[in-house]
């Protein structure tokens, strides 16, 4: 292989969003002053993935194939690596602390010490059959000084970290990877999904005051919690937009296809946002000819579900402990974000401030993708960008573990 195509190559990024609805892969393009613009871009209707979980096997690996293609094709680019998105009800996410003596006649503390002291957090009891995706620091504390987002350099002789922990089933995990794999493409990084999507629609400023992220997917609402700059709190919520288009297809009995269709074209969240002489074109079961109805009936069917997916979601945070910390407000994201109504029905059960999160800070074909459902591909994008600079400017040793060197892949996230 030639030097050029290898140096090409090399300032290519892409992000592998395997979802419940749809699988998207997105190449984007370094240019020489560190942005990216998005050269290639390819999706495919998700089949044999839901909720984050491998169902069919074969199915899954067709339809990552067919994803990554289109964006080959698109980008002129053979794609042989990507940052890979994880979700389901198999991720959980807990908080832990780190303590170590800082070593050294000098006392100041060094990458070691901090290393030392993040494994230290992660040094916790698992149950059978889990593992450690990511350890993400929050703050550090050196002797009684805390909130210290970087020691190295202080000096000090004790030196504690707070980290958030997110976990993942072993089996539920490798069965993703290994479709991944097979469709051709190596796992760069498996990536938490709202991790992945906060990096393309959060700000700092929202990082920083406190913010709540709510990814909602096909199968499930994934939530992120930031304050002070870091990540404090994961869940996910077994509700998406797939239980609004089955609420639909039963309510208004009619195919599910036609349901997802009929969401996408007329579905609003709120039912007093719909006039009253508003009317729709209904597709019935059987071979039966469509119905004309009020668009207010598809509100009606829609509303309880939104209502249910916000309760939950404030139920975490409230059970979390951070109902007084969202001085940003909530930000929406997701496929189903696109929901008409849904960030006002958000707002009046949150009592807070509420947007619609789209990707963002990126050029090309960016135009195309600057919607909610493409948050978590851009984001691992931008994540990939982050890491690349880090390889640059630390110069480290080459090569990514899929689910290995996580101290490594600390400095990454935040140094």
């Amino acid at each position: 292989m030639s030097g050029g195509v290898v140096a090409r190559r090399e300032r290519h990024l892409v992000g592998l969003d395997l979802g419940t609805s749809k699988v998207a892969a997105i190449v984007g393009e370094l240019t020489g002053g560190g942005e990216v613009e998005i050269v290639g871009l390819g999706t495919a209707d998700s089949e044999g993935i839901r909720r984050g979980a491998v169902i069919n096997q074969e199915a899954a690996i067709a339809s990552i194939q067919k994803a990554v293609e289109a964006a080959e094709l698109t980008a002129g680019v053979e794609i042989d690596n990507a940052l890979v998105s994880l979700t389901g009800t198999h991720v959980k996410g807990f908080n832990s602390r780190g303590v170590v003596a800082v070593a050294g006649r000098t006392r100041e503390i060094t990458r070691d010490d901090v290393r030392r002291a993040i494994d230290a957090a992660r040094a916790v009891s698992l149950p059978n059959g889990r593992e450690i995706l990511h350890v993400l620091p929050q703050d550090f504390v050196v002797d009684e000084e805390d909130g210290i987002s970087n020691p190295v350099g202080m000096s000090g002789s004790r030196l504690e970290v707070n980290v958030h922990i997110v976990t993942g089933g072993t089996t539920t995990t490798q069965n993703i990877l290994s479709c991944v794999n097979k469709a051709g493409v190596n796992v760069r990084e498996p990536v938490l999904e709202q991790l992945a999507s906060s990096e393309s629609v959060l700000t700092p400023d929202e990082r920083e005051l406190g913010v709540a992220l709510v990814d909602i997917g096909g199968g499930t609402a994934d939530l992120a919690i930031f304050e002070r700059g870091f990540l404090w709190h994961t869940a996910v919520m077994p509700i998406g937009g797939d239980h609004f288009t089955n609420d639909i297809a039963v309510g208004l009995r009619m195919p599910i296809p036609e349901a997802e269709k009929l969401k996408r074209r007329c579905g609003c969240a709120l039912s007093a946002l719909v006039g009253d002489d508003e009317t729709m074109d209904v597709a019935s079961v059987g071979g039966r000819a469509p119905r004309t109805m009020a668009r207010r009936i598809l509100s009606d069917v829609l509303q309880p579900r939104a209502e249910e997916l916000c309760h939950l979601v404030w139920d975490e945070i409230h059970r979390a402990g951070y109902e007084k910390s969202l001085n940003s407000g909530i930000v929406l994201t997701g496929g189903a974000a696109n929901l008409e109504g849904l960030v006002q029905i958000a707002e009046q059960i949150f009592d807070m401030p509420v947007r619609r999160g789209v990707p963002a800070g990126l050029g090309g074909l960016a135009d195309h993708i600057v919607n909610p459902s493409f948050a978590t591909a851009v984001g691992l994008i931008l994540r990939a960008r982050r890491q690349r600079a880090h390889d640059v400017n630390q110069a480290p040793r080459r090569g990514i573990g899929m689910l290995t060197d996580l101290v490594r892949g600390v400095f990454k996230e935040f140094f």
